[in-house]
């Protein structure tokens, strides 16, 4: 092991290096420092392992020297060559290298798969912002209308998603029926392996076969939830029609969760930062190695003074060689102490600023539900009053209630990490309790979250303190169990409706264009690596839109209902 200035950058071996001056003056770049004996000779300096038997063209990647290996119309080289001498006048093909350097060859393939990722991402960025801007559209047209039609347009959303989804079983018929007869077509995804190009199954039969089948199943799955629940939907419509009442009062509550969503890019921040300080604060550790018999075998050593230490006369072959990042202070073995510290208070710090959000919008609508003449006894800035009432009064409430969260959540992750780190060990009934324990706390924090998200609105409403809020909430909701289990699945669903269709339509608009099919604007779309990139991006970034809107929404309904309930 040696730290070079630059990787090497021919192929060059240690024999053929001495009998030119130039080369090996080259060749030295790569050796020990110190090593200068040129009286020595070649066997000893090998096996004192002061220089390398052979350079290989190399390329820098994760600050370590891989073979350059590469392939041009089909031909493997190395450092634009397809042999190689081997020291013994004999020529060799590169393709000897590919065994000792295959799992290199994964990280570089994996490299120039992200290298044309970001190329693509160069090229469409301005595109994915756009579809951005039309999701967000989307879904504000889509409450818009939904407080002055809301029956109509529950109804309508479902018959929209039912044909989205017919539309995606049938454009898979079409591709499947299409690739029929095609040379390829008919080879089986186990068949064909990973392949870094994901374009290629994209000319596999099975692969929109597979689509069809999951398509039609959520279609199925669609249809049967809308027979059995038909006549509840109709109480979440009224519910949803009040709710939409309240939005068009506090328009402003729409554009709220930027606010959150700030807040939690801040503490992500902060403890990003602070987990990679932590991570990088470790020191460069060597340790004693050697090939005979040594009592200082596994020690730690400084280089600067292993040359002048008793351990190289007792131990003529040992070496000082760099082992591993880490320390053995006191600091350094609490790191892992450290980083779960800051995860803890991580989690603390997320689940306050959701707490504080939640908090501020059931104050603005709740101030809504009990104003005798709307809209005159509305206050004039509801969500500001709320959201100061909720930093003056409530702080200490949502700490407690993100605390308790948090220490689960804390919890979770330990078991996580246990259950990562007894793997290898063949102990049934142990990974057997961790998984009833995961299972266990899983349920707790889902239903920690649905509490304090019902004890914050009563905080909200009343002013009380969290254990007293967190009382009544659960009381009355054990008192109208039947209510609350059937209206906040039903407007959940409806939800996840209005998401479904703002997120596939965007995704099919964003498909058709990037995948030039649409004439009119066909010659604008960028050519790409992968369509399927920006693709993604729009459909993941427009379901994060839609899911903020339709959140505070939810957030609107839970709030009225509860108020109802009182």
């Amino acid at each position: 092991q040696i730290c070079v200035h630059t990787c090497p950058d021919r192929f060059l071996t240690y024999l053929s290096a001495r009998s030119s001056p130039q080369e090996l003056q080259y060749y030295r770049t790569f050796c020990v420092p110190g090593s200068q004996d040129l009286q020595k000779a070649p066997l000893q300096v090998l096996k004192d392992k002061e220089c390398p038997a052979m350079l290989i063209p190399s390329t820098p990647l994760a600050r370590r020297c891989f073979p350059a290996i590469q392939a041009k119309n089909g031909v493997i080289m190395v450092g634009n060559e397809t042999t190689y001498d081997d020291g013994q006048g004999q020529l060799r093909n590169v393709t000897e290298l590919l065994e000792g350097a295959k799992k290199a060859n994964v990280v570089l393939e994996a490299r120039q798969l992200a290298m044309k990722i970001f190329e693509d991402y160069t090229v469409s960025w301005y595109w994915i912002i756009i579809g951005l801007v039309i999701a967000m559209g989307a879904s504000l047209t889509f409450i818009v209308l939904l407080r002055f039609l809301a029956g109509i347009m529950v109804w309508v959303m479902i018959v929209m998603v039912i044909l989205v989804l017919g539309y995606g079983i049938f454009h898979c018929y079409m591709e499947y029926a299409k690739l029929k007869g095609e040379a390829g077509s008919d080879v089986s995804l186990q068949d064909l392996g990973f392949q870094t190009d994901l374009r290629v199954y994209l000319h596999l039969r099975q692969t929109w076969l597979a689509f069809r089948i999951i398509r039609s199943g959520l279609e199925v799955l669609v249809l049967l939830l809308l027979i059995f629940l038909r006549k509840r939907i109709l109480v979440a419509i009224a519910l949803i029609r009040e709710a939409s009442r309240a939005i068009g009062h506090i328009m402003m509550s729409l554009l709220f969760p930027l606010g959150t969503f700030l807040l939690l890019c801040l503490c992500i921040a902060y403890w990003a930062s602070t987990a990679v300080f932590l991570s990088t604060s470790n020191e460069a550790v060597y340790k004693v190695f050697n090939e005979s018999t040594c009592p200082f075998a596994g020690q730690s050593c400084s280089p600067e003074t292993f040359n002048t230490s008793n351990v190289t006369k007792l131990c003529p072959d040992a070496q000082c060689l760099f082992a591993f990042y880490g320390g053995e202070t006191t600091y350094h073995r609490y790191l892992v102490v450290l980083q779960f510290f800051n995860l803890f208070m991580f989690f603390w710090l997320v689940n306050f600023v959701l707490a504080l959000g939640q908090v501020t919008l059931a104050g603005a609508f709740a101030s809504y539900y009990w104003a005798f003449k709307k809209p005159d006894d509305i206050p004039a800035f509801p969500l500001f009053s709320a959201f100061g009432r909720a930093l003056r009064y409530h702080t200490g409430s949502l700490a407690f209630g993100s605390l308790i969260l948090a220490v689960v959540q804390v919890i979770r992750v330990i078991l996580e990490y246990l259950d990562h780190r007894l793997k290898a060990a063949d102990n049934k009934v142990a990974k057997f309790l961790l998984g009833c324990l995961k299972c266990c706390f899983w349920c707790l924090e889902k239903f920690i979250k649905f509490l304090n998200r019902n004890a914050y609105i009563m905080i909200a409403i009343y002013g009380t303190n969290f254990c007293t809020s967190a009382r009544n909430a659960f009381l009355l909701l054990m008192r109208n169990i039947i209510r609350v289990a059937v209206l906040d699945k039903v407007t959940d669903f409806l939800f996840f409706l209005g998401k479904l269709l703002v997120v596939g339509s965007v995704g099919i608009l964003a498909f058709f264009f990037f995948t030039h099919r649409i004439k009119l604007v066909q010659d604008t779309a960028p050519s790409l690596n992968y369509y399927w990139v920006p693709i993604l991006t729009v459909i993941v970034g427009s379901y994060l839109i839609a899911h903020g809107f339709f959140s505070v929404y939810g957030m609107c309904v839970d709030t009225l209902f509860l108020c109802f309930c009182k």
